[in-house]
């Protein structure tokens, strides 16, 4: 089988899941990977998932703190291709382990360091925890009520971590595409904080126009703390379960009311025009009658219904542990078998130590235990497949090997090489089909590497466009260029074949069948253009029960378990609701808790897939089909509980108040109405905390000197940390404890917008970025998740609709005249 990255070595110096799993995508597509781990192992090997992330790589176990053993890993670092490092700087010097260290005798050598919060600023110091970045970037305030408490409040699902491991990904492959150009490698460095602004949408760019024009854009509806869901996006019980609707479209709404029978809602002269323009009553009542009338079956009657009719998007809401038996994902290989025999049958050993940690680990002696269920493949190529990987390796199973092996080591010091700082993609040109969020922002980040995405959009143009004023459209849009065209017509299909040929990738999101009648698909494309590659993204895969049905955000968030995850333990309350009353709570929390982060899950994983595939064409492999779905996407996000096996702990719900996790991953009140996030995941992170307080004795006590007993005492040690951090304010407690390396932030000082445009360690990092804007002018967007020390980034506005109808054309050897009676007749559209 030919793979993607078939002959590439890296040398995987991380720890922990998020490197992790980046290094388990790479090796999944072929390359060979070598984990570096210090004596005794990772020190998150004691994570659930971790047999899923060590998976088909090599282990060697090494002491940097040695000369010789620094020396050992010089020796590996001349061979390989790639080093993929979540060391801190200073300590990665001290340890040998540094890029300039490293890339000495080997200048072709690829280096993607991922940190928390950056290599500078008054937060480099900070844990590059999710939890930390979470709080301190205000997305834990932005879920502020979901609960009816006051404060910032917890969000669970792991996206940061999601988006920076697909940044891992991307920055070795935008890396090894410029080292094929210029035979030079380069360091790569991404963080936490620049994976978690993926997951602002729009808010950056709302403040700044309310500036403008603040009866437009003075109030963000998504920030209001109290508010329900949109009709569109309601969450309903049925007979027998909960049910997530997502109709974003109009068309799409009205085939739903239409089913479930409410048709007169159609003639009602007060649900004329747009769903916006209804009366704040009207919705409600709206509301209460959809309700009621999902109650009258199951969710296997209405699922039935709504799949035979086709243009109905739900999905029942659903655990992650239950999601691994939903038919879609199964059927799309997002679920597969590993088999690996230490899990499951444990030494004595083992289970002191597991216990120790966990308190849920039990020995097992049938043989059948060391089966095990895991995430499939990221993507679906077709000429490149990969190929999940071996079974976890203990700790330096493969240090005799590696070190033997006969390494064939180059001096590239002595090579000529092309000294080119462009950017990695520039020459190549991607054809976005694509609208709403999930595709056009994964385009948004090829074009961000420098590629030329041209976005195709019908007369009209995408209908994100009309949604919130368009705010959404811009921050998805970036640095493309944009033609609207009429693909319907004789000529606009003329238009574009003659821009398909001129195409490296396209990606599309359209529903199969569409791209064909639309003249773009892959057969078509392919016959013009035998090298290009193609891009298919839908809501539920190729294969399965929901191959042909719509999808949005709100079915992956609540078919792959991040919504049920973040509405907190004991919720949906098991108890039946009967209320009309109850059923509005519980599905307005619900609806907070299914946010948009699953469109920005799967635009990552497009931005990955794309560039594994480009990476192969230079490799000489050619043009394929590749396909992704947002359920597996979300499978992904969910990773740190997509797996199965015995033993396996359960997932760590957070409490019914969305406080935290458990008493030292949790949020504090303090004084001054002000809230603080403690976030510590490690033993010595615990020591030294206590240490801080001037209570070692905490750590020492037997009730919290250990994960279980803290586990089993939460309630004892939560009362004991409230009390203490109720003394000072939040901004005291990070002072004086996240200078040491220790998560403790401050969780309720800004919402996201704010902290991205106003905080002094944004700008300091250039994590945002001043553009010129055809319609506002100057305006702050975005920067990149890469900073490169070779390759040159730079961004751009997004388009106005069919800002660009006109220059293209004008490439396209179309004259002015020509363009202007295209325009006329309907055919294209110019800005």
């Amino acid at each position: 089988m030919v793979k993607a990255l078939d002959g590439i070595k890296i040398l995987d110096l991380s720890s922990g899941s998020v490197a992790g799993i980046a290094t388990m995508i790479l090796a999944d597509f072929g390359a060979d990977v070598i984990k570096i781990e210090r004596p005794g192992g990772d020190p998150f090997r004691f994570l659930p998932n971790s047999p899923m992330w060590l998976r088909g790589k090599r282990s060697v176990e090494l002491d940097l703190k040695r000369k010789v053993e620094q020396s050992r890993l010089h020796f590996l670092a001349q061979s390989v291709d790639v080093v993929v490092s979540n060391i801190r700087q200073d300590s990665a010097v001290g340890l040998g382990a540094d890029y300039d260290v490293l890339s000495a005798k080997n200048s072709g050598l690829v280096y993607v360091h991922l940190t928390g919060f950056g290599k500078h600023g008054r937060y480099s110091s900070y844990p590059g925890y999710e939890d930390v970045v979470a709080a301190k970037t205000g997305r834990m305030q932005s879920f502020a009520g979901t609960v009816s408490r006051e404060g910032p409040q917890f969000s669970a699902v792991q996206v940061a971590s999601h988006a920076a491991s697909q940044a891992i990904v991307s920055g070795v492959l935008a890396a090894l595409i410029v080292r094929n150009r210029t035979g030079m490698g380069q360091y790569v460095q991404t963080s936490m904080l620049r994976s978690m602004l993926v997951y602002e949408q729009g808010d950056l760019i709302r403040r700044q126009l309310a500036e403008i024009d603040s009866e437009l854009y003075g109030t963000d509806p998504r920030l209001l703390t109290d508010r329900n869901a949109n009709l569109q996006y309601q969450p309903v019980k049925t007979k027998d379960g909960w049910m997530q609707l997502a109709n974003l479209l109009r068309g799409q709404f009205d085939s739903f009311i239409a089913a479930i029978g409410l048709h007169d809602i159609f003639v009602d002269e007060r649900t004329q025009g747009g769903l916006g323009e209804w009366e704040l009553e009207v919705v409600e009542e709206v509301r209460d009658r959809i309700i009621l009338r999902m109650l009258e079956k199951t969710t296997e009657e209405w699922i039935s219904l709504f799949s035979e009719l086709g243009n109905i998007a739900a999905h029942p809401f659903q655990t992650t542990q239950e999601a691994m038996d939903d038919p879609d994902l199964r059927d799309n290989g997002h679920v597969v078998e590993v088999i690996d025999p230490r899990l499951g049958i444990l030494t004595k050993d083992d289970i002191t130590l597991l216990d120790s940690m966990l308190g849920q680990v039990q020995a097992d002696p049938d043989p059948d235990s060391g089966r095990s269920e895991q995430l499939g493949l990221l993507a679906k190529l077709d000429v490149t497949p990969g190929e999940v990987g071996s079974a976890a390796p203990s700790v330096g199973e493969h240090t005799f090997e590696v070190l033997s092996e006969n390494i064939d080591v180059q001096d590239r010091e002595s090579t000529i090489y092309n000294d080119d700082t462009a950017p990695p993609l520039q020459g190549v040109t991607v054809l976005e089909f694509a609208s709403i969020i999930a595709a056009p922002l994964g385009a948004s980040q090829l074009a961000d590497l420098g590629a030329r995405v041209i976005k195709v959009e019908p007369v009209g143009g995408d209908p994100y466009r009309q949604l919130g004023g368009g705010v959404g459209a811009m921050r998805v849009n970036g640095s493309k260029q944009s033609i609207v065209i009429n693909l319907k017509t004789n000529e606009g299909r003329k238009i574009l074949d003659q821009l398909i040929g001129m195409t490296d990738l396209i990606i599309s999101n359209f529903r199969p069948g569409v791209d064909e009648r639309l003249g773009f698909d892959f057969a078509h494309a392919q016959s013009i253009n035998p090298d290009i590659i193609y891009l298919a993204m839908n809501g539920y895969g190729q294969n399965g029960p929901g191959a042909h049905r719509p999808s949005a955000h709100p079915v992956p968030g609540a078919g792959v378990g991040g919504a049920f995850f973040q509405a907190g333990a004991g919720f949906p309350p098991q108890e039946s609701a009967e209320s009309l009353e109850v059923i509005r709570e519980i599905g307005r929390r619900l609806f907070r808790g299914n946010e948009v982060n699953p469109d920005p899950n799967t635009s990552m994983v497009i931005m990955s897939s794309a560039l594994l595939a480009l990476y192969a064409r230079l490799q000489g492999k050619g043009g394929q089909r590749i396909f992704i779905d947002m359920l597996g996407a979300n499978a992904y996000a969910n990773a740190d509980d997509f797996i199965r096996y015995r033993g396996k702990p359960d997932r760590k719900i957070p409490d019914n108040q969305l406080l935290g996790t458990g008493p030292i991953n949790r949020l504090y009140k303090c004084a001054g109405d002000t809230w603080v996030y403690l976030g510590i995941h490690l033993e010595k992170e615990w020591h030294q905390f206590c240490n801080k307080i001037q209570s070692p004795e905490l750590a020492e006590d037997g009730r919290f000197s250990s994960r279980i007993g803290r586990d089993e005492n939460a309630e004892e040690l939560s009362i004991l940390l409230t009390d203490l951090f109720v003394t000072e304010t939040a901004d005291y407690w990070e002072n004086e404890i996240s200078s040491l390396g220790i998560g403790c932030v401050r969780a309720d000082e800004k919402l996201p917008g704010e902290f991205w445009q106003s905080d002094d360690h944004v700008q300091e990092n250039n994590i945002i970025t001043e553009i010129d804007h055809f319609t506002w002018g100057s305006l702050l967007r975005h920067g990149t998740l890469w900073e490169m020390s070779r390759s040159e980034l730079s961004l751009g506005p997004a388009p106005v609709m069919g800002e660009h109808t006109f220059s293209i054309l004008s490439e396209l050897n179309y004259n002015s005249d020509v363009i202007a009676q295209l325009s006329e007749e309907g055919i294209v559209t110019t800005a």
